[in-house]
């Protein structure tokens, strides 16, 4: 069985500097197949097959989120 990697990171962007993070995954998704994430100064790229599972959930009230995510 291969080893978990689990990484999670908040910070505060400007909307466009968000806007700006997700256009990169999705070009990386797009021309790459896969994504990379560095953790603890070591590179891990995970590969992502052809089709995946797309959820999107918007919660509205006193605190607003957008959440979405890819999972196959």
């Amino acid at each position: 069985m291969s080893e978990l990697f689990e990484t999670e990171t908040k910070q505060r962007l400007s909307r466009e500097e968000a806007a700006a993070r997700l256009h990169a995954l999705a070009d990386s998704l797009a021309r790459h197949n896969s994504v990379e994430f560095i953790k603890n100064g070591h590179r891990v790229t995970v590969d992502v097959p052809d089709e995946v599972e797309l959820s999107v959930e918007i919660e509205v009230g006193e605190e607003n989120e957008l959440e979405i995510e890819l999972s196959w």
